[in-house]
């Protein structure tokens, strides 16, 4: 054999491998907990449209339900399988236990200029939960809010007696079932594809989400009264395999920062007006519905019943969970304009 023979079939290996390597990175697979027209998808889609700007990658959406739950979803980034998953917190925190930080009733502000801000600057968010993310394989490229939480019930709801043995659709998280349990409530963990016939048939008789998923998802049609107590945002995270991630050249990791930065902008730009525009849209679909937004006298005693979650919080995620708690408060601070 020659040495030309010798190179050449180097030169061949080399080639085979490149383009091996190529391959599986030409196609990244990419799912969501929503639909392709909700937030979620609206993120997903203005990533997908900046990677396949700037690289010669593809973008392959998957919104919920074409793969599965959440936690299949979750199951299949962690294998592998997919290379970028879309999960709120409120899913991760049974595997990432402080996480469940974003749950801790009346921590995160209603401004909405504020709260965008804290995400953006926030060094739990951006410096210390990347850490715990990648304790799971998973990189950790974004955190985002998604809009404030709302309740729909079959009855008014005023005060946390009106909670009382309701059996409240809770998303698969201990410390949102503590929530609801100290306002009052029955909390019932359920996955999402099991939420609207069990309203529908009474099997539970509320949940929570966002205006603009209470909407979509036609949650209105089978509820009486939609509150705002002002407890919570919905908060969900992009996360990447950590592996694949790893594993791409420092040109491609740029391409997707720069994508995931311009989809954060693009969705905080998004939701301005988006609950109200949802609101109008209930309204008109069904006007006996009640939407009530409780003023701070009626709130407070939600809040006086929440206070008891927060310690709970840190009993369940001990020093890490309380390190996370008291940065988060000081990245809070940070931002307030008060």
């Amino acid at each position: 054999m020659t040495i030309r023979t010798l190179m050449t079939g180097a030169s061949t290996v080399a080639a085979l491998a490149v383009f091996a390597g190529s391959a599986a990175a030409d196609t990244w697979r990419y799912a969501f907990e929503e639909a392709i027209d909700e937030v979620q998808g609206v993120f997903a889609q203005k990533f997908k449209e900046e990677v396949e700007a700037n690289s010669d990658h593809e973008v392959q959406l998957f919104p919920y339900g074409t793969l599965g739950e959440s936690a299949d979803i979750m199951e299949q980034a962690q294998s592998g399988i997919l290379q970028f998953v879309n999960q709120s917190p409120g899913f991760t925190g049974a595997l990432i236990p402080e996480a469940q930080v974003f749950f801790v009733p009346y921590l995160l502000p209603q401004d909405t200029e504020e709260l965008n801000e804290f995400f953006r600057t926030s060094r739990a968010i951006n410096e210390m939960f990347p850490e715990l993310y990648a304790e799971q394989g998973l990189e950790l490229l974004k955190m985002y809010p998604e809009g404030e939480v709302a309740m729909t019930t079959r009855e008014p709801v005023t005060r946390p007696e009106d909670l009382n043995e309701v059996k409240f659709r809770v998303m698969t998280n201990p410390l949102l079932v503590e929530s609801y349990r100290a306002f009052g409530a029955s909390p019932t963990p359920l996955p999402w594809g099991e939420v609207y016939g069990g309203l529908q048939t009474n099997i539970i008789q509320g949940q929570e989400n966002p205006a603009f998923f209470i909407e979509s998802t036609k949650m209105y049609e089978v509820t009486d009264h939609i509150t705002f107590i002002g407890h919570n945002n919905f908060t969900t995270a992009l996360m990447a395999n950590q592996d694949f991630f790893d594993g791409l050249s420092d040109e491609d990791q740029q391409v997707i920062r720069d994508a995931t930065d311009a989809a954060f902008e693009h969705i905080l730009e998004y939701q301005d007006g988006l609950s109200e525009a949802s609101l109008d849209a209930i309204r008109e679909a069904r006007p006996e519905v009640t939407i009530t937004v409780l003023d701070e006298d009626q709130r407070e005693p939600f809040r006086a019943a929440a206070a008891s979650v927060e310690q709970t919080f840190i009993e369940m995620t001990g020093d890490r969970g309380q390190e996370i708690l008291d940065q988060m408060k000081q990245d809070l601070d940070a931002v307030s304009v008060n």
